[in-house]
């Protein structure tokens, strides 16, 4: 079976009413989608954790400070032991997946030891885990009305403050999150 939209390079917007803890009021970018399944980061749930002591535990120094203090994300649920950094496009590494032109992912060492050397892509989100959706699974969840999807915006991933995400995604669709009831209707 065909899928006829891809929702690769797009925004997951949780509905109010998706009361699920692992993605209530999230976004999520969707790396990938296509009829096995899809595969993607959320981008609004930073940890209180930050990749001076990730870097630290793989015995990688950063030559500038600041590094230490990028932010780690919780990406999803499945492989929470797993790292996986959205970036900025130009750059690839032993484990890159470009997604466009202008974001790419990877799960391989290197692309740390290039950001703890200044040498990395501009623009990084780190994440922890990631989100993913058997064959059909996400089809049947929008149906459900449990998501808004639309165009990702590389502005919203790495320049607006995580709380923000998740209106500011919605509203590239015109929609107010804001005005929208968690409830669901019956006749």
């Amino acid at each position: 079976m065909a899928l006829a939209t891809s929702l690769t390079n797009h925004f997951l917007i949780a509905m109010p009413g998706l009361l699920d803890p692992n993605f209530a009021r999230t976004v999520t970018y969707i790396c990938e989608h296509g009829e096995h399944g899809a595969m993607g980061i959320v981008i609004n749930r930073p940890l209180e954790v930050t990749l001076g002591p990730l870097l630290s535990q793989l015995g990688i120094t950063p030559r500038d400070p600041g590094v230490a203090r990028i932010p780690i994300y919780q990406g999803g649920p499945v492989q929470t032991d797993r790292g996986f950094v959205l970036h900025s496009g130009g750059h690839t590494y032993e484990s890159t997946l470009p997604i466009t032109p202008e974001i790419s992912i990877t799960t391989s060492r290197d692309i740390l030891e290039a950001i703890a050397a200044g040498e990395g892509p501009e623009q990084v989100l780190i994440a922890l885990g990631y989100a993913g959706w058997a064959g059909g699974q996400l089809e049947q969840e929008m149906s459900a009305n449990a998501w808004l999807n639309g165009p990702a915006s590389s502005e919203i991933i790495f320049r607006l403050k995580p709380s923000a995400r998740w209106l500011a995604a919605a509203q590239l669709l015109g929609v107010d999150l804001n005005l929208m009831s968690g409830e669901a209707g019956h006749a």
